[in-house]
């Protein structure tokens, strides 16, 4: 028997509305016998007791619980078994009344055990709306007890665990439901869902919901204990759906180059003319298309492409989803002009934006560019960096007024009063004037702070010269950052993610080698030496660090994205050993996540934890998938070492996403850079420098940085020793030599190389020469 699931989902609905009162509250008084033990649970095991204890002790007086249920002298009224775990996330709802279990077998064996269904709850810790739900239903305690007395409630992490967000969210989609965080799914006790929806108001008619969490959660129950049949065909069909939504279909040709114009032509259609970006509010930068879009342009030279990215990336920078007096970008905007965001602060989106800023810098010469990304990188640099080297997850959009209530936005927002009391009265004068501030302010009474006029427009409004109201607005900015530093910051969460650190070592060392910039190669150079000395442990790399401890294994993002950072940490100090270990890590990749048959790579790998579905993920959103990272990996490891496997398997990977790229390449706008890198002249840069001499190499590399060449590869070696080592993998720089004893470029593409040259006009010529040809038809 099989079930439409959008019909079943909807008779649901119809279900709950008719049936309202036929589940009488049978809530059931507070339990208090111990007060770690939440409402209506039995009293936890003596193990499990001893455990939080032994915690408890260890964080000693200073621990603040994180919760409106509080004894009287302070501490937490209840504790529940997240109050174990690491992650900042769970941690918040460690006090909450609801008995929740972190995900694992212990809570399927009890669902299993009272044949009850699980309700599935997965957000992360900067999540606005998580922490919303969070106060109006978890620390409810009317709805803890229900959720208690007939449910097994799990919490995930879905940065943490991102396979089985993956999954939940692809049921979803299948119910026809958006998707977003929080994620609620109620499943049956063997993982299977059979409904779901995002954040739900806690009752009837509380923001305008027709039905609320609570009767909700009440009406699934019944329907749970008299519908069995039904539920079990819903979710058969469910898991088909989720299986097919991700595993897609393996293509068996090659992409065409034609496909990169469908992709341009789909943004040209749909971009905004006016505000940038593509579609309507919500905004989010969108990140992984400016490097397809910018490639693109430099193939093909369209102008329409080219005022994309100008006025895009102009328009964000401009607006209160930028960060103009600390630096960084937020999350998204919740409108068309980028000015009102949602204020958390992601690191992946700051990392790739950086690199987006970059890079438009190296093609457009727009000096503004390069300032945004020098901001960016100054910001994770001073507030987002750990003092080991790693990198922190985010930071919460909500922060403490000073009377001591949460309020979105309000560390970042400033009331036109405090701004003429911090600033001079000449300074505030043309600060007011830049950014937009008024009395009335633009978000609730306060301002967000954006540039909506450029300081050329202002110096003619002012009657002033430009380099006067850059310095005043730079006095202003400072003395405003070290006030708001008096302000209690929002809550910035620590973990350390390998991914997303792999996303930002990129950012380090490709700002460092573009600008020559020491400060910033030392830094990717820590990082990178920090992932690799504390979450790769005996040829097993981790995803999570915290408090010295690692957790999870790594899925495919993790791998490829640090494979890509080491790669780009080789090509800042060309120390053979970064590229020797990305091989490593590609080999693991090669044999635990690669899908042999269809090409392409899993989430996950061979080892990890069966669940419903393994995914193959086949979208760029937000992150770009492993695949496509993986996919420009591979084109690049068959560039330095001229090995031709990694160029097969990169071939398999396009082939094995052909039917996605070939219909809706947009969706995989990232695997389109790889596919550019492709079927355009890869550059081979061999630069050979006299015995202990890389420094002189600099010259050439300060050249090459001013023009935008991105399909290329950088190795630098010196005559002896150096050169015997890097010859064992980058078999192309085998028999070249230091002409004349003088520092020698050789450029080359598939094996063949342009004549050696020591003029840096020549080399120049060599690497313009391979960017003018043109896309074939």
């Amino acid at each position: 028997m099989t079930v439409n699931i959008k019909y079943f989902c909807a008779s649901i609905i119809l279900f709950i509305f008719g049936l309202s009162a036929a589940y009488s509250n049978n809530t059931q008084p507070v339990n208090t016998v111990a007060f770690y033990t939440p409402p209506s649970t039995e009293k936890f095991s003596p193990e499990l007791q001893n455990k939080i204890i032994a915690l408890q002790q260890s964080r000693g007086s200073s621990y603040q619980p994180r919760t409106k249920h509080l004894t009287t002298d302070g501490k937490a009224q209840f504790t529940n078994r997240l109050f174990l775990e690491t992650s900042p996330y769970l941690l918040q709802h460690a006090h909450n009344p609801v008995n929740w279990y972190s995900w694992g077998d212990e809570a399927f064996i009890a669902a299993k055990k009272l044949n009850c269904p699980i309700l599935l709850s997965v957000g992360y810790s900067t999540c606005h709306w998580c922490h919303v739900m969070e106060e109006e239903s978890f620390e409810d305690i009317e709805i803890a007890t229900f959720i208690n007395e007939n449910y097994i409630a799990i919490k995930v992490d879905r940065e943490e665990r991102p396979d089985i967000d993956a999954i939940y969210m692809a049921a979803l989609h299948a119910m026809g439901e958006s998707g977003g965080w929080p994620m609620n799914v109620w499943l049956t006790p063997d993982r299977k869902p059979f409904y779901g929806g995002t954040y739900f108001p806690a009752r009837d008619g509380e923001r305008g919901a027709s039905i609320g969490f609570l009767s909700l959660l009440k009406k699934l129950k019944l329907i749970y204990e008299i519908q069995p049949t039904e539920i079990t065909s819903a979710t058969e069909s469910l898991i088909a759906a989720i299986k097919k939504d991700l595993l897609p279909t393996a293509g068996t040709n090659l992409p065409k180059q034609k496909v990169m114009d469908i992709a341009a032509r789909y943004y040209k259609e749909n971009f905004d003319s006016f505000y940038g970006g593509v579609g309507n509010a919500p905004k989010f930068p969108n990140t992984t298309p400016f490097q397809f879009l910018l490639r693109y342009y430099k193939r093909s030279g369209d102008a329409e492409v080219l005022n994309i990215i100008n006025l895009t990336l102009n328009k964000m920078a401009a607006g209160g989803i930028y960060d103009h007096i600390g630096g960084g970008f937020h999350r998204y905007a919740i409108d068309n002009e980028w000015l009102v965001p949602h204020f958390e602060k992601m690191l992946y989106d700051n990392a790739l934006l950086s690199i987006d800023y970059l890079e438009a810098y190296q093609l457009t010469k727009n000096t503004f560019f390069k300032h945004i990304n020098l901001n960016i990188l100054e910001y994770i640099k001073r507030e987002m960096t750990s003092p080991a080297g790693g990198f922190y997850s985010a930071t919460d959009a909500v922060s403490l007024t000073p009377t001591g209530k949460t309020e979105e936005g309000y560390y970042f927002t400033w009331d036109e009063d405090e701004l003429i009391n911090v600033l001079n009265e000449k300074n505030y004068a043309i600060f007011k004037t830049y950014y937009a501030v008024s009395k009335q302010g633009n978000f609730e009474g306060r301002n967000i702070l954006n540039t909506p006029a450029s300081i050329k427009d202002l110096a003619k409004k002012l009657k002033l010269n430009e380099n006067q109201i850059k310095k005043s607005i730079k006095q202003s900015k400072d003395k405003l950052y070290q006030h708001r530093q008096n302000r209690a910051p929002p809550i910035r969460d620590e973990k350390i993610i390998t991914a997303w650190n792999a996303l930002m070592i990129s950012a380090y060392a490709k700002s460092g080698l573009a600008f020559n910039n020491d400060t910033f190669k030392k830094q990717a150079v820590k990082s990178a030496q920090f992932i690799i000395d504390n979450l790769y442990k005996n040829g097993t790399l981790y995803r999570i660090y915290k408090d010295g401890h690692v957790k999870y294994k790594s899925y495919l993002s993790d791998y490829a994205f640090l494979i890509a950072a080491l790669l780009d940490v080789y090509e800042i100090s060309f120390d053979i050993k970064w590229l020797n270990q990305a091989i490593e890590l590609d080999e693991i990749l090669k044999t635990q996540f690669e899908d042999k048959k269809d090409g392409g790579y899993f989430m996950t790998s061979l080892h990890h934890e069966q669940l419903i579905s393994r995914e193959k993920p086949s979208f760029d959103s937000a992150e770009p998938t492993g695949n496509s990272v993986q996919a420009l990996n591979l084109l690049r490891l068959a560039a330095f070492t001229s090995n031709a496997h990694y160029l097969k398997r990169a071939e398999n990977t396009l082939i094995s996403f052909s039917n996605i790229l070939n219909t809706t390449p947009m969706a995989l706008s990232k695997m389109l850079v790889a596919l550019d890198f492709y079927y355009g002249e890869a550059k081979e840069i061999i630069i050979i420098t006299p015995d202990n001499k890389k420094s002189q190499s600099q010259v050439f590399l300060n050249a090459l940085q001013k023009h935008y060449s991105p399909n290329r590869v950088i190795s630098v070696m010196s005559e002896g020793r150096d050169l015997q080592q890097q010859t064992n993998i980058i078999t192309i720089a085998e028999g070249k030599i230091a002409i004349n004893d003088k520092t020698t470029v050789y450029v080359c593409k598939q094996g063949s190389c342009e004549l050696p040259t020591n003029n840096v006009d020549i080399f120049i010529q060599q690497i313009q020469k391979f960017n003018l040809k043109k896309t074939p038809k």
